[in-house]
């Protein structure tokens, strides 16, 4: 049975990844890059400090935690456990693939940080703001877009992806919680006229 889905994960990136092109590779590689998506985060915390004030610390203080355990589970135990290699290091698979510039990552990619990483701050960004910004679902697009890059790179196989994103939900809902019970702890309650 797991072959079977080794099998069949290894066809479904061959798939994905051929759907590319010279003009793509270059857009690719830079919106992979967390560097490329700071104004995103900028605007994120500025309305959050807009609609919370002081009280935003304590949403950060969820988001760090949100993002620390996506990368704890994937990148410090997952990865060294499971030692998979990721596709663009796989000798069965790499020649098939279209790799971006030698872009290759690092050696194991089961399962996907970039994947956990956004699909938990897009689930932390959207509990903790829905209720201001009825728009702010479209957070997901940019989930989705960043973890499809690493199929379009080869650096990911689609069920690294899809095991990444559900931590990431799991991550995304504890750091709402965590975000939760501080905010009921040290909110400022209205003065008493």
């Amino acid at each position: 049975m797991i072959e079977k889905l080794i099998e069949l994960d290894k066809k479904i990136l061959i798939f994905l990844n051929g759907f590319h092109s010279p003009l793509l590779d270059p857009v690719m590689l830079l919106i992979t890059k967390t560097f490329f998506w700071i104004p995103l985060y900028a605007f994120l915390i500025f309305l959050l400090f807009k609609n919370y004030r002081k009280e935003a610390w304590f949403i950060l203080i969820g988001a760090a935690i949100t993002i620390l355990l996506c990368d704890q589970i994937t990148s410090t135990f997952m990865k060294p456990f499971f030692a998979r290699l990721r596709p663009s290091q796989d000798p069965s698979v790499q020649t098939l693939l279209h790799l971006v510039d030698g872009y290759r990552g690092g050696l194991y990619g089961f399962a996907s940080g970039h994947a956990a990483n956004t699909m938990g701050v897009a689930f932390f960004v959207w509990l903790s703001m829905r209720s201001v910004y009825r728009w702010i679902g479209l957070i997901f697009i940019w989930a989705i877009v960043m973890t499809y890059t690493r199929i379009y790179l080869g650096v990911h196989y689609p069920g690294d992806i899809l095991v990444g994103g559900v931590i990431g939900l799991f991550c995304g809902w504890i750091g709402y919680k965590a975000s939760s019970v501080l905010l009921n702890k040290f909110k400022k309650a209205p003065p008493v006229a």
